[in-house]
């Protein structure tokens, strides 16, 4: 009985023949040349070395592509680092503490181009008690503060921060940074808020990280202690 009807042979079992003779082609590399393929590129037949030529170049034109990407995102690293580190040397050169805290508001609107920016401190030595930057802010607000584990950025829902920057009623999106003794995520209470503005929607969106905003909360948090 010929079993060639009840058993064909299939796809998958030319694939494992010639996966498990490598030396198929050697044997009969003429079929390679005749081999033809459709063209991702329209319908036109090519041959196998020319689909597999233009597969490569697709890889590489990717490959290209994210490098291109590493590189951006490194230079755009070092940009910002320089920026933090000029800003740092700016409160580090500071002699006078009653000043250090529009000092921190106006380098961080210099240096990182924030259209607004507003700071706000309580528990302040009783020498520094007058200052505007240490008044008017309500219990709900430092309870707010404390509350924070991290920055929050998102859209701007009435919060009480946005009404000590210059201009509330341009600011659309908003950065919120606790200034307390700990590090970002420590439960230590909050001594103060540093908010940062900005009338475009997506300046500080729920999506974007944190960690550079954390890093800036911490050296502000540090260079403010001089006034407690």
């Amino acid at each position: 009985m010929n079993t060639s009807f009840n058993n064909p042979i299939t796809e998958d079992d030319i694939a494992d023949y010639l996966a498990n003779t490598p030396d198929f082609f050697e044997r009969h590399a003429e079929l390679l040349a005749a081999v033809q393929l459709t063209s991702p590129h329209g319908h036109r037949a090519v041959s196998l070395q020319e689909r597999q030529a233009t597969q490569l170049r697709e890889k590489i034109k990717v490959l290209e592509s994210r490098i291109m990407d590493m590189i951006r995102n490194g230079n755009e690293n070092v940009l910002l680092s320089d920026k933090l580190l000029r800003w740092a040397r700016t409160l580090f050169l500071a002699t006078d503490p009653l000043t250090l805290p529009t000092l921190i508001a106006d380098e961080i609107a210099e240096q990182f181009s924030v259209p607004q920016v507003g700071i706000k401190m309580w528990g302040v030595a009783p020498q520094f008690a007058y200052a505007d930057f240490a008044n008017g802010v309500s219990e709900d607000a430092k309870l707010f503060a404390t509350s924070l584990m991290e920055p929050f950025c998102g859209v701007n829902s009435g919060f009480e921060a946005v009404s000590w920057l210059p201009e509330p009623q341009a600011a659309t999106s908003l950065a919120i940074l606790p200034l307390r003794m700990g590090l970002v995520g420590s439960a230590t209470p909050a001594f103060g808020l540093l908010v940062l503005a900005s009338p475009d929607a997506q300046r500080f969106n729920s999506a974007m990280g944190t960690d550079f905003l954390g890093r800036l909360a911490e050296l502000a948090s540090a260079a403010l202690t001089r006034l407690r």
